[in-house]
């Protein structure tokens, strides 16, 4: 028996140990690294690692871009930011309101930074706070724990510019697209872009705002000429204006097969198994996400 007990401690001790480690990180430019979040749906095994969250270092200090889906992550991550640099953590800034990319904010109060998001951001936390706290909860149980919002303390109304020391972060908002929080990020040393999830790679593009509107910003955003590109799902990418065509493909697609569905009589149900069908061996999660996206945008459309 006391064998049984001490092999389990040791089992349990290396588990644990094990979950505490900090992230996996990439440099992806001078001063840039980023963690890279798993192709995983929601609510199927969740974990709350399923963003890019990233962060760059200046002379005088260190801004975070977007945090993960828990507390345990944001944790996990400001671990790995501290094995790269102890300069002060100045600046957490969020990309947009959704739950895989603002649960981390946490673990970063302490270091007392301005937390950084679009000007209807907080109002976005509030209206969706309960139901995030309900839905994760039943998800993850205990992994959840401590896991809260951290509104805005710096609100961006159109754009503004963040100082590191040696570099500046531009910040630009945007209307009503992927959500109606979405704002970019550029580092004006290196030219690399944090686009949030204005833009998917590899992973099925999500909507929960305006699809005409984000197809417009996908438009938009090729103008930039980013040398190096870190979305908020997928591998980073150096050839922008590919990874764009590619997501206004899909979105395009979606639109104009949901739009013809409605125009010849088919229920939602029908359009759920039809609407852009043939991208679906270009994404993953493809029939999940998919799925939600004609749920969300056939009752707008019908209204046309």
């Amino acid at each position: 028996m006391m064998r049984y007990i001490v092999t389990l401690f040791g089992i349990l001790s290396i588990c644990v140990h094990a979950y505490a480690q900090p992230l996996e990180l990439e440099k992806v430019a001078d001063g840039i690294y980023v963690h890279h979040g798993i192709h995983q749906d929601l609510s199927e095994g969740y974990e709350g690692d399923i963003s890019n969250i990233s962060f760059v270092i200046g002379s005088n200090g260190i801004a975070v871009i977007d945090t993960g889906g828990t507390l345990k992550t944001g944790q996990r991550f400001h671990q790995a930011i501290r094995q790269i640099s102890e300069l002060p953590i100045l600046y957490v800034i969020n990309t947009h309101v959704h739950p895989d990319h603002i649960y981390g904010n946490a673990a970063f109060s302490t270091d007392k930074p301005e937390f950084v998001g679009h000007h209807k951001l907080a109002k976005a936390m509030e209206l969706r706070q309960e139901a995030y706290q309900r839905m994760h909860t039943n998800w993850m149980g205990d992994e959840f724990e401590g896991s809260i919002m951290i509104k805005p303390t710096l609100a961006v109304e159109d754009e503004t510019t963040l100082d590191l020391g040696e570099r500046q972060l531009k910040i630009q908002t945007f209307p009503n697209a992927h959500t109606d929080t979405d704002l970019i990020v550029i580092d004006s040393k290196t030219n690399t872009l944090w686009t949030g999830d204005l833009l998917f790679v590899e992973r099925t593009p999500s909507i929960d705002g305006d699809i005409k509107g984000w197809i417009e910003v996908t438009q938009q955003l090729g103008k930039l000429n980013a040398t190096v590109t870190i979305p908020g799902h997928g591998p980073v990418v150096s050839d922008l204006n590919t990874a764009l065509r590619k997501q206004d493909r899909y979105l395009t697609t979606l639109l104009d097969d949901v739009r013809s569905s409605i125009q010849n009589g088919e229920t939602m149900e029908q359009a759920m198994d039809t609407a852009a069908a043939s991208e679906a061996g270009n994404w993953a999660l493809f029939d999940t996400v998919n799925r939600r996206n004609v749920n969300l945008i056939y009752p707008v459309l019908e209204w046309e």
